[in-house]
């Protein structure tokens, strides 16, 4: 019994830190910003490939110059994601 509590528990945390972690921007994969809201395959693949040409962002405002990319979409995902 206490080892099915605890595996029920450890499930629990793992996806609470999935929910609620914080994407960078920077490092994620395309299928991690797919997870964000508005961020579909064409708009992962445009992050992507913008970091790869510039070298990253450096601040959370600059995904204004990715294709696709508007000031709804920031304002809707911005809570949800880092620049590191």
């Amino acid at each position: 019994m206490i080892k099915k509590t605890l595996y029920i528990t450890l499930i629990f945390l793992f996806y609470t830190v999935i929910l609620f972690a914080k994407i960078n921007i920077n490092t994620a994969t395309k299928e991690e910003l797919m997870t964000l809201k508005g961020i579909g395959q064409v708009k992962a693949e445009a992050i992507i490939k913008y970091r790869e040409q510039y070298g990253g962002f450096r601040t959370i405002e600059e995904l204004i110059n990715v294709k696709g990319i508007g000031e709804k979409t920031i304002e809707n995902i911005k809570k949800d994601i880092i620049i590191k």
